[in-house]
């Protein structure tokens, strides 16, 4: 079956479709992370968006259940140069995603630089593309979209009750890995929704505030509450979690051109003078800034990738420490952030 992908700026892409029939909006970005398809599909920061992988062949390792980041997934299409093999192809038929491979994808992602990540719709089957066209730009654009409710758990949960540190994470679109490694790190960790009470919060030893899709400016009753617990539990922050944390502290946040996605952002840690091969997926950032509490700045555009509040406990990075998929140099964060946990505790 036929297919293509349409932007909003008219630009067409043809392929042949590899996943279910029909058609998908959302907003087209690339990753340049060469593993983890699995990982980035059913990763909820992805939600409403068309995912372009700039692997040249994806799929070749097959599936597994134990690689999923969530419970199903959140991006809305894929697009890739070569699928392979029918694990893969089959399982996004199974879940319904459409899929287009055959894709130009190393144009595509050229014109996404030089224009900017916007809306689009993937089509598999039969269909005009002047309609599509005209269709696609009747869709909102992500700036200016909280989406952080659509993808939280509605219930608090207990993921892990055998750690010897008590951590609640704030679930803005949390991904599994994240806490997996909090559990590994020696946390009982006990999940709640986006707009947690801040009094329910605070009986925790510590708070993460999780990854999730969006603007984060939108979400003023999360920053509030980020700010509600500044300086009454110690605090750590990821990708959007870092973001709340900024607007909480009187940061500015902002889109991206592109956006940051993938397996190998170079990130300067300002206290160790070390460089960090992170792994990334955001649209929005925090604004470069000279202010003493910004601790990491991207190495490709300068915007801030992590800040740490001593006074107040609290610390965020922009990147995913977990990395899945990615590299390691940030593994040790979540572990000795857990580890800080406890010892205040103890004190």
């Amino acid at each position: 079956m036929t297919g293509f992908l349409a932007l909003e700026d008219g630009t067409v892409f043809r392929g042949e479709s590899v996943g279910a029939e029909g058609f998908a909006f959302g907003e087209a970005v690339f990753t340049t992370a060469m593993t983890g398809y699995q990982e980035v599909v059913t990763d909820p920061s992805y939600a409403e968006q068309v995912v372009c992988f700039t692997a040249p062949m994806v799929g070749n390792y097959g599936v597994a259940s134990e690689r999923c980041e969530s419970a199903r997934p959140h991006a809305r299409a894929v697009v890739m140069r070569e699928a392979r093999g029918p694990a893969w192809t089959d399982w996004l038929h199974e879940h319904g995603l459409v899929a287009l491979s055959g894709i130009d994808t190393r144009s595509l992602v050229v014109h996404l630089r030089q224009a900017g990540a916007m809306r689009a719709i993937a089509v598999a089957g039969d269909a005009s593309v002047e309609e599509a066209l005209t269709a696609v730009r009747e869709q909102p654009s992500m700036a200016g979209r909280a989406l952080a409710a659509a993808v939280s758990t509605q219930e608090p949960y207990v993921f892990s009750d055998a750690g010897v540190a008590r951590i609640a994470v704030v679930d803005y679109g949390c991904k599994r890995s994240i806490l997996d490694r909090l559990a590994w790190a020696g946390a009982a960790v006990t999940v709640y929704p986006h707009d947690a009470d801040p009094d329910e919060l605070v009986r925790f030893e510590g708070v993460l505030l999780s990854n999730g899709p969006g603007d984060p400016e939108p979400l003023a009753a999360e920053a509030e509450t980020v700010r509600a617990l500044l300086g009454r539990v110690p605090l750590l922050g990821i990708c959007l979690g870092h973001q709340l944390l900024a607007l909480a502290t009187g940061h500015e946040t902002f889109k991206l051109p592109f956006g940051h996605r993938g397996a190998n952002h170079p990130v300067l840690d300002k206290r160790s003078n070390r460089v960090l091969v992170t792994s990334q997926n955001h649209g929005f950032a925090v604004a470069p800034s000279a202010a003493v509490e910004a601790t990491h700045v991207s190495l490709y555009d300068g915007t801030v990738e992590g800040l740490d509040f001593p006074e107040l406990r609290a610390r965020s990075v922009q990147f995913h420490p977990e990395a899945r998929p990615g590299p390691h140099d940030a593994w040790p964060l979540l572990s000795s952030w857990v580890g800080e946990v406890r010892l205040a505790e103890a004190a």
